[in-house]
């Protein structure tokens, strides 16, 4: 590895995801499944991740804890461990077509929500065994030993590592009214990472609020209405999961892993579900969004 890893990990990245072999759809095309990558770094001993016991559960790791799990035993310090964030936008082709629905999700967004994360644990391995090669001790929390979905008391359905809180503790993105992650790249996004015990410079955060990037939250309000400015995914949610009031997660479940799995396999043909709608057809579902776009 050169004098700068941030470089080598970014370039890593976005070189695998040039391989249609992984990055892909599985469709007849072989179309990709994800546009371009955002990497951001933040360092294991970063302050949130503690605040992620307090905020989300006890039960979820710290970089400390997610390294443990593959590497037992050791001692290893939080300031000696880097978190590599990415974020895989969807392709403008995928968004196009969800953006046209208004009930199911389509096709390449189902596609992408299987097929597409399949890749994207391919990438976690890859990085994590190219990492190794290089003499760098790393684990994809995620696929790690002990890593399980559950309950949380304030978040209804959690997890050991949060993909999104990681993104937004390496500068990559704030939270909507869905809790979808607002990134550079939007809202049509997957997120992976990486703990790995190497040096990075962490990314920097541009914004200390959760929510800086969504225009609900901005203070700004509709001139013709008086309510707040924006809330285009309340009205994209086709079982009404989305208010004022926040997301509605069990309601979201039923519809995204229930219902639309039985007509992606009538109408697609393949075993996957899916919806995304909130993502797509809304101000900030490419980009960071401005008074402007509503």
């Amino acid at each position: 590895m050169k004098a700068d890893p941030a470089a080598w990990v970014a370039t890593f990245i976005r070189d695998a995801l040039r391989d249609p072999a992984l990055n892909t759809l599985q469709d007849p095309s072989n179309e990709r499944a994800w546009a371009d990558p955002l990497v951001g770094f933040s360092c294991g001993d970063d302050p949130l991740y503690e605040q992620y016991q307090e905020y989300v559960g006890p039960f979820h790791w710290t970089p400390v804890e997610a390294f443990a799990a593959a590497f037992p035993g050791g001692a290893v310090g939080a300031d000696e461990l880097t978190v590599i964030s990415w974020v895989l936008p969807q392709t403008e082709a995928t968004r196009k077509d969800n953006r046209e629905q208004t009930v199911y999700p389509a096709e390449r967004w189902a596609r992408s929500r299987v097929y597409g994360e399949q890749a994207n644990d391919k990438l976690r391995r890859l990085l994590v065994d190219a990492l190794l090669d290089q003499g760098h001790q790393a684990v994809a929390p995620v696929l790690a030993p002990g890593w399980k979905s559950m309950r949380s008391d304030w978040y209804v359905f959690s997890s050991t590592w949060s993909e999104r809180h990681v993104a937004y503790a390496s500068g990559l993105g704030t939270f909507g009214l869905c809790d979808g992650l607002i990134t550079p790249a939007g809202k049509a996004v997957r997120l992976g990472s990486v703990v790995a015990r190497i040096q990075v410079l962490p990314t920097q955060r541009p914004y200390s609020d959760r929510h800086a990037y969504c225009l609900f939250f901005s203070g700004h309000s509709d001139s013709r209405t008086g309510g707040r400015i924006c809330g285009r995914c309340m009205a994209r949610c086709p079982v009404g999961a989305i208010t004022e009031a926040g997301h509605d997660k069990d309601k979201c479940s039923q519809h995204t892993s229930r219902t639309t799995a039985e007509y992606v396999r009538s109408h697609y043909g393949f075993d996957g579900y899916g919806c995304g709608l909130c993502q797509t057809g809304v101000s900030c579902e490419y980009k960071i969004p401005t008074v402007q776009d509503v």
